[in-house]
């Protein structure tokens, strides 16, 4: 049950509950703003940030009337033009004023509902875009026609709006303004000496104010992301988000630690199995771990490392050491291709270490799933790796010290506590492949001590890319024959196509038919529509050198491991987001040969496109890459929280908005040092904050003590 504060309850309210929002308007609503499964509210109508504006203001006379700019002109009606019958001729109106003419064109205008708004001889208020046409000024479908009485409605400035189809940014205008009017007077749960010394409005002002501006100037696209109004609400969501991140770390602080590590012998007996060095990165993490393991404080800690970097080697290790102390681990990823890696990957070194290991994911059916859980109920098997599926109601274990969570940002904070809670006292690692530039660290990250793995493992050579028009595909189909004669496998990434995972399977199929009529079964296929046996039958027989050529969609995106792949082909790397390229690029270079990423573009390129590709050429540097993946598309992509599900931000740009994280984080931080549980007048205000960005997982946190 949820306790939201009742004075947010307006804001909650369905936005079918507004005047004019009917049974058509509202499914198109959703489509715009909704999420699956979830109707749209009068809140997210609100946090709909305008795109820019139109200045409605009276713009004088017809001869001074700017040409190609938004303007208002009062005008006499003087003739009606409609085309000869059957012609398939635009309407025209002649209108006027004393200093000269515009025809207004309408195409398939109707002529008695023309007539009956622009009547001959009356006077209007029409407002739109002058152009010159052969000479004379016309006005394509004017914007507004209005007469003496309802020239008073029209507003000197009109927010424009991102749109779905149906929908027109006057209509869902009028849909804010009417929701603007149920917004409540509410708490101020910011620093007022904060507020005073950055000139900010209030809560209730600045939605006011971003929606209804004084002028269309303050509606530029770099206005808006500089404007007062936004700024404040931004801080109000990044302070919502940093404030549940830092009441998440102190509850988590506040739990009493156990010590999970022992002598360190299991550990050393791993590091000397290994076949190579611990870099001096990767020596420092273990070295961190190992202090926050025996402390008394539970740990907390994210493992950032590029593309094989060797944070998989970190997180066996850390779970050795809580093994050394009489507990079990856990290392769960967020696909079973890459679960299934991960514990084919470590099943020889913990059995040369002697410890037991097992795998579950939805795929462990039956007497194998019946042993195992009982395996991990009476503490026979030391180290689970898994999907999800570990933290299911029907997996218990005998004493779970360490969760190892690989690519956190593809699971949500629940997700993490909730195997954290499967033990008692239970450390949690979190690792993660994506290279976060440091805001984003900070956003999703802000409950976690830091540990970077900044080198890559020795021996690995630099990976050369290259760009190739996708009409000299018959080049690259000739320098794969060459690359098999000399003994090199070769991954063909497919298309991201649509929304559609069907179309982006036809792509794959397509281009592994095309492959096969040149080099038969040495061609192999992957996608995610495949049943798992046999994904892992077609990895398997990559893996083992059976198949040359590997057919793919992005599935093998994260973690898939073949050190004698040496060749990327990514198809249509212009519809690739730069952090997913340099995923996809990370699957080779993993052995001693020297590698090529080919990425095949279809031109013309777009600039963003253009500048993403040129990033991949210049550098391997994946933190580079990143802080350029962000500039060019914002948060939510970068993270893949789009599709995943995390919340990504309405109101606050991270590109734009870095300076006002950092201060959201020291203020969250003292809030929760000097009001822990948020009683004060000022805590209780920032409850309906937390409730209001939905970040009220914190709440129930407070309340479960």
């Amino acid at each position: 049950m949820s306790l939201r504060p009742s004075i947010l309850d307006p804001l909650f309210a369905p936005a079918n509950t507004l005047p004019g929002v009917g049974p058509k308007i509202a499914p198109l609503l959703d489509r715009l703003l909704g999420e699956p499964g979830k109707p749209t509210r009068v809140m997210d109508l609100l946090f709909h940030v305008p795109t820019s504006g139109i200045s409605r203001e009276m713009k004088g006379s017809v001869a001074d009337a700017p040409i190609g700019e938004p303007v208002t002109i009062s005008v006499s009606v003087v003739a009606h033009r409609p085309p000869p019958p059957g012609r398939r001729a635009p309407y025209r109106i002649l209108v006027e004023d004393e200093t000269g003419d515009v025809t207004l064109i309408f195409f398939n205008g109707q002529k008695a509902r023309l007539e009956k708004i622009l009547p001959v001889g009356e006077r209007r208020y029409v407002s739109g875009k002058i152009e010159l046409w052969e000479g004379r000024r016309q006005m394509v479908h004017p914007d507004r026609i209005l007469d003496e009485k309802s020239i008073e409605s029209l507003p000197a400035v009109e927010a424009v709006y991102g749109l779905t189809e149906g929908l027109s940014s006057r209509m869902v205008g009028k849909y804010i303004g009417v929701a603007l009017d149920k917004v409540p007077g509410l708490p101020e749960w910011q620093d007022p000496a904060w507020l005073d010394r950055n000139a900010l409005p209030d809560f209730r002002q600045a939605l006011s104010a971003l929606h209804r501006p004084d002028n269309a100037a303050q509606l530029s696209e770099e206005a808006i992301a500089k404007a007062a109004p936004r700024r404040r609400l931004a801080y109000d969501e990044l302070l919502a988000s940093q404030l549940a991140l830092a009441l998440v770390r102190s509850r988590m602080r506040r739990l009493p630690g156990r010590v999970n590590a022992g002598n360190g012998h299991l550990v050393e007996r791993l590091r000397s199995a290994l076949p190579f060095g611990l870099t001096g990165s990767q020596a420092k993490a273990v070295e961190d771990i190992r202090h926050d393991l025996v402390s008394d404080k539970k740990m907390l800690r994210l493992l950032q490392g590029d593309v094989g970097s060797g944070k998989t080697v970190v997180g066996l290790l850390t779970m050795a050491s809580a093994i050394e102390a009489g507990r079990q681990a856990a290392m769960m990823a967020p696909t079973e291709i890459l679960a299934r890696q991960h514990y084919e990957r470590l099943a020889p070194m913990a059995e040369q270490a002697g410890l037991t290991m097992a795998l579950l994911t939805g795929r462990e059916k039956g007497v194998a799933r019946r042993t195992i859980l009982a395996g991990l109920a009476d503490g026979s098997i030391q180290i689970a790796v898994g999907t999800h599926a570990l933290f299911q109601e029907g997996v218990a274990f005998q004493d779970l010290g360490v969760a190892v969570v690989d690519e956190q940002h593809r699971f949500g904070v629940h997700q993490r506590l909730a195997l954290g809670s499967k033990g008692e006292a239970v450390d949690i690692l979190v690792m993660t492949a994506t290279p976060i530039p440091r805001t984003l660290a900070l956003t999703y990250f802000g409950d976690m001590d830091v540990s970077v793995l900044s080198e890559k493992p020795a021996g690995r050579k630099p990976i050369a890319t290259k760009l190739i028009a996708i009409d000299r595909l018959d080049e690259v189909v000739g320098g794969i024959g060459r690359a098999i004669a000399n003994g090199d496998q070769i991954y063909w990434v497919c298309p991201l196509v649509g929304e559609s995972e069907s179309i982006d399977l036809a792509a794959a199929e397509e281009r592994f038919e095309m492959l096969k009529g040149f080099f038969g079964d040495q061609v192999g296929l992957v996608h995610g529509k495949m049943a798992g046996k046999d994904k892992d039958a077609a990895m398997e027989r990559f893996s083992s050198g059976g198949t040359k050529i590997l057919v793919s969609t992005t599935v093998i995106e994260v973690g898939v491991d073949v050190p004698n792949a040496t060749v990327m082909v990514i198809e249509h790397a212009e519809r690739f987001g730069l952090a997913q390229l340099h995923q996809l690029r990370g699957r080779i270079g993993r052995g001693s040969k020297s590698s090529t990423c080919l990425l095949v573009y279809k031109g013309p390129l777009g600039q963003v496109a253009q500048a993403r590709l040129e990033m991949m050429r210049q550098t391997e540097d994946g933190f580079r890459i990143a802080e350029e993946d962000l500039r060019l598309r914002g948060e939510g992509e970068v993270l893949g929280t789009r599709q995943s599900g995390t919340p990504g931000f309405k109101l606050a740009r991270l590109e734009v908005d870095g300076d006002l994280l950092g201060a959201a984080r020291d203020d969250a931080r003292l809030i929760v040092d000097r009001d822990p549980d948020l009683v004060s007048e000022r805590g209780q205000a920032l409850r309906v904050l937390l409730y209001l960005f939905e970040r009220d997982s914190a709440i129930r946190l407070l309340r479960a003590g």
